[in-house]
């Protein structure tokens, strides 16, 4: 496993930074967190740069390139706004990596090149009032009708639905089945009549915006399926090492960043006539951060590498997880505290990363679960 850079991989990262810096600088980071603004324009300037083609096939119009360096990539906009990566990840992850994976040909070079071009939205919508960490307890359903379906239920907690083209929604198709049986995955236009949507609040990461979304006898058309009719659990499946490593690389690029900010503040603030850097206790707090961080990022890179390498890879994809969020979480908590009413005020960027960390311990499968999957792997 070589992880050293490659000059393309540079170059991509400094025409990111490029971009961020002059389209989502700080400021405006912390004026469309506080007024609950995602900037959606970034998709626009994604594909201007070739970076929403990096992991597709040429003949679809991507680049054939690494997995790593879509994490490359997703690390280094989550350095800079966790919405910055969220926008890169799920478009990539929830929409290409679907198709690519398990889609018919034909919505492959249907989908592909405009997911490429940033002209396409996606939201998975799993998450049901009674069906959260145990997604096999999903009761959506969808009739079969003669050319198409009738889907009726509710999901929950949808990120980014309002600004998706698409949701991609795994229903239960066999309406007599249970558990991971059964289910299929469905591409529905979020415009479809008979979709309600109610916006829900939160805690934090106020640009990624979610939302309660009822479906009332909701067409759709047959040719709107992905992959085969009652196999979706297993489909959903194959992805989630893309998804997982897309969450855990924007943890990461958060998490950086947080370490970033902490370091920058006890270099400059001083108490007791010398900088806080200069205390023994603080030099090994930021040390101790930075340590989870780098720790993180190995099992991360390890991730790509395997996904690249076309191995296994259901371990390091729920170490990844786990590491990446807890990680996440501990150098925000640590940060707040060492820049005390500094890091407190909502002036400050270190409370976002704090208020918005939470999430990523139980988004997208919780940690405990993620444990369950290690723990089977390894035998127990």
């Amino acid at each position: 496993m070589d992880f050293s850079l490659s000059e393309e991989q540079t170059s991509i990262l400094s025409s990111v930074d490029k971009m961020i810096s002059k389209f989502l600088p700080p400021e405006e980071v912390r004026r469309r967190d506080k007024n609950y603004e995602p900037p959606d324009f970034l998709l626009k300037h994604y594909a201007e740069l070739g970076l929403l083609g990096i992991p597709f096939p040429e003949k679809y119009g991507g680049l054939n390139q690494k997995w790593l360096t879509v994490t490359l990539v997703n690390e280094r906009l989550g350095y800079y706004a966790a919405i910055a990566a969220s926008l890169y990840g799920t478009t990539i992850g929830f929409g290409g990596m679907s198709f690519l994976t398990y889609g018919s040909e034909y919505q492959k070079k249907t989908y592909l090149p405009k997911i490429i071009d940033g002209k396409l939205r996606f939201s998975l919508a799993l998450t049901e009032p009674t069906a959260g960490t145990d997604a096999g307890g999903l009761i959506t359903s969808a009739k079969r009708i003669n050319n198409g379906w009738v889907v009726n239920g509710r999901k929950t907690w949808i990120s980014g639905a309002d600004q998706a083209d698409y949701l991609v929604t795994p229903v239960r198709t066999d309406l007599g089945s249970s558990g991971s049986k059964g289910v299929s995955i469905l591409l529905i236009p979020r415009k479809t009549d008979g979709i309600s949507m109610t916006y829900l609040e939160k805690v934090g990461n106020n640009c990624l915006t979610s939302w309660d979304i009822g479906f009332d006898d909701v067409f759709v058309n047959y040719e709107n399926i992905i992959g085969e009719e009652n196999n979706g659990f297993r489909n959903l499946m194959s992805t989630l090492h893309y998804s997982r490593s897309c969450q855990a690389s924007n943890a990461i690029g958060q998490a950086q960043n947080a370490v970033d900010i902490t370091k920058n503040h006890v270099l400059n603030r001083i108490q007791f006539g010398r900088p806080l850097s200069k205390f023994q206790t603080i030099k090994h707090r930021i040390v101790d951060m930075q340590l989870r961080v780098d720790q993180a990022r190995f099992i991360l890179y390890k991730l790509a590498w395997l996904i690249d390498e076309g191995k296994r890879c259901r371990i390091e994809a729920a170490q990844a997880k786990i590491l990446a969020s807890e990680c996440l979480q501990y150098v925000t908590h640590h940060g707040m505290q060492l820049m005390a009413s500094y890091g407190y005020s909502l002036d400050s960027d270190i409370q976002r990363l704090w208020r918005d960390s939470r999430l990523y311990t139980f988004g997208e499968g919780a940690n405990e679960i993620q444990k369950d999957i290690i723990a089977k792997e390894i035998g127990l």
